[in-house]
């Protein structure tokens, strides 16, 4: 499916962006709100691929792993989430 195939390269672009910009920062704070939203990038690209799997061989065995995929994806969102919050505010409370 043509959309499952876009956000998985959209996520996997975004993931490769935000973990070269933390290369480039020297901020210590600014690094991990980057990393946050890495880590959002990186659930939904392994959430997508695990659903893109599914829908690609629909077999048992495709189901297990693409559920594996998908508790995965989804924590890494969730936690990226909290972190990039937390950061957020950091961020906000240290320039402002």
């Amino acid at each position: 499916m043509p959309i499952f195939i876009s956000v998985i390269i959209i996520s996997f672009i975004l993931y490769i962006f935000f973990k070269v910009q933390i290369l480039k920062s020297k901020d210590p704070l600014y690094m991990h709100f980057t990393n946050a939203k890495g880590r959002i990038a990186l659930g939904f690209f392994v959430s997508t691929f695990g659903m893109n799997q599914y829908y690609a061989y629909q077999t048992q065995l495709a189901l297990f792993i693409s559920i594996a995929f998908l508790i995965l994806g989804i924590a890494q969102i969730v936690h990226g989430f909290k972190l990039y919050k937390h950061y957020r505010q950091e961020l906000m409370n240290a320039n402002g």
